[in-house]
Order: C-alpha cells, then sequence, then structure tokens
C-alpha cells in the first residue's frame, strides 16, 4: 500500500524537524511533508501527488524569488 522513503530533512531544534518523504501510496505518486516531534509523526503535514507538488513549488519559487 505505502512505500515511501525520506529523501530530506528540515531540522527545526533538538526535537522537532520536518521529514519530506517521496514514493507511491496506493498506487500515485506521492510527496509527504510531515512534522516529527521526538522522532514521532505528528499529525501536522501535508501529502500531495507530483502535479500538486509541482504546483507549490512553482509558488514557493515565484514568494522566494520575489523576496530576495
Amino acid at each position: 500500500m505505502s512505500e515511501l522513503h525520506a529523501i530530506g530533512h528540515i531540522v527545526r531544534n533538538e526535537t522537532d524537524e520536518v521529514i519530506i518523504k517521496k514514493g507511491k501510496y496506493w498506487n500515485v505518486e506521492v510527496l509527504d511533508i510531515l512534522w516529527y516531534a521526538r522522532d514521532k509523526p505528528s499529525k501536522k503535514g501535508i501529502r500531495l501527488n507530483m502535479e500538486e507538488a509541482k504546483k507549490l513549488l512553482e509558488i514557493l519559487r515565484r514568494e522566494l524569488d520575489d523576496k530576495n
């Protein structure tokens, strides 16, 4: 059913981090962005299919490029 593997980490502090995972969920390629606290997943996060992830990337690039 789920074949996700970590592709990146963003450490916020000693106990909290965001883990980005990529893989298949119900035969759909997805990107998971999920907060972890003390190595346990929280309910805070988002799962996007690849088309949604590309749209998010476009928005982030636009906003970050405009601000820098």
